[in-house]
């Protein structure tokens, strides 16, 4: 076990410091990404423009100028080119948002991922199989920005059951809290909840003609039994390599479409508006936030691997 935490710490140092490289690279060779003319306006004389270059290190080597903007990154210093503020101040702020509304929304897509997953692998065939895929593809066909829309409009405005949007603390009012997020958890669910049942579907299918199945059932379990204890557990393990990269990802920032319909103001809001902009540090701020949490995220699933197949082990 040490050994695999051991392993796991020295691939998320390698694999933070490959993405900022990457990361700052980029912005280095995109046209009209010249971070001084960015700060000076669109007024800045030539002459204002190299004293910006001179005060704000610019004028330096590349690999100066990464190493600059790392330290700042770790001493908590950094500040965005273009908003002026403090980066990690600004992630910290948003970071509650996005968690609640990445935790509300990874319970319901796999909750109910897994349960039309394993309806339409028993049903296979039959009317409820049918009526489930082509509600699944209809979800994985609709963009969150226009469910979103469509939830303001005919849920919060014409029936007036959630609020329009914006986000309030669970510190501050739990109710409220619930509230504003159901329809942004039910909107950024239903991308995921059509492709989860999808391949639940055709793992069980392909698993329920293993031979361990067979000699399950040759035992005497019921159909109950062996589609729980056998086929089910061993086919939720790529559901789970699946929701760990997902959840990740919308921590990171994935779900800026959903934030910023519902004005959430959350890490992704940040990370948009940092895009556009063609600002360096946010951006490379919430990438490196984006990949340290897969990582994180990728050595509990391995855990949960081990758990649900006892022939998958971890190195020790």
């Amino acid at each position: 076990m040490a050994r695999f935490v051991l392993r796991r710490v020295i691939a998320a140092v390698g694999v933070l410091f490959v993405i900022s490289v990457l990361t700052f690279l980029i912005f280095q060779v995109i046209p009209n990404g010249d971070p001084a003319a960015r700060i000076g306006g669109q007024h800045a004389n030539a002459a204002t423009i190299a004293q910006i270059r001179r005060v704000w290190g610019f004028d330096k080597p590349i690999y100066v100028q990464y190493l600059k903007t790392m330290g700042q990154i770790f001493s908590g210093t950094v500040v965005s080119y273009s908003q002026g503020v403090n980066v990690l101040d600004s992630i910290r702020q948003g970071l509650p948002a996005t968690l609640s509304l990445a935790l509300g929304a990874g319970i319901i897509w796999l909750g109910l991922g897994v349960l039309f997953g394993v309806i339409t692998a028993v049903k296979a065939g039959r009317f409820s199989d049918r009526a489930l895929t082509v509600l699944a593809f209809v979800g994985v066909s609709s963009p969150p920005f226009f469910l979103g829309a469509l939830a303001i409009y005919y849920v919060g405005y014409k029936a007036n059951i959630i609020p329009l949007g914006g986000y309030v603390p669970l510190t501050q009012n739990p109710w409220q809290w619930f509230t504003h997020l159901i329809a942004p958890w039910l909107v950024l669910s239903v991308l995921f909840i059509g492709i989860y049942s999808r391949v639940l579907r055709s793992t069980i299918l392909d698993t329920i003609h293993e031979d361990y199945v067979r000699t399950a059932r040759a035992k005497g379990l019921t159909e109950r039994q062996v589609l729980f204890r056998h086929v089910l557990r061993n086919s939720l393990i790529p559901i789970v390599s699946l929701w760990g990269l997902d959840f990740a990802q919308v921590i990171g920032g994935g779900a800026i479409l959903t934030e910023s319909v519902f004005n959430l103001h959350g890490v992704g809001q940040f990370a948009a508006y940092s895009i556009r902009a063609l600002d360096v540090p946010p951006v490379l701020v919430v990438t490196m936030l984006t990949a340290f949490f897969v990582v994180l995220l990728g050595a509990v699933v391995d855990i949960v691997y081990a758990l649900l197949d006892p022939r998958i082990r971890l190195s020790v």
